[in-house]
């Protein structure tokens, strides 16, 4: 599993860095960013889809299997 944000759609809620704090940063600015290469750990698979589903912009992109 893969996460991408895409920083044209955010608007700096913090959704996904509250809620996955594991996969999700934020800049100097206050947006979402996403942590290493977005490859999401096993056991952060959950933290992952819920941060993508609270996501007011649906910003943020899950790919499965990736």
């Amino acid at each position: 599993m893969r996460v991408q944000l895409d920083p044209g759609r955010c608007q700096g809620h913090g959704r996904c860095y509250d809620l996955a704090p594991a996969l999700f940063g934020e800049d100097d600015e206050g947006f979402g960013t996403v942590l290493g290469d977005g490859v999401v750990p096993p056991d952060k698979a959950q933290d992952a889809r819920r941060a993508a589903a609270n996501c007011p912009e649906h910003a943020i992109d899950v790919r499965e299997g990736a």
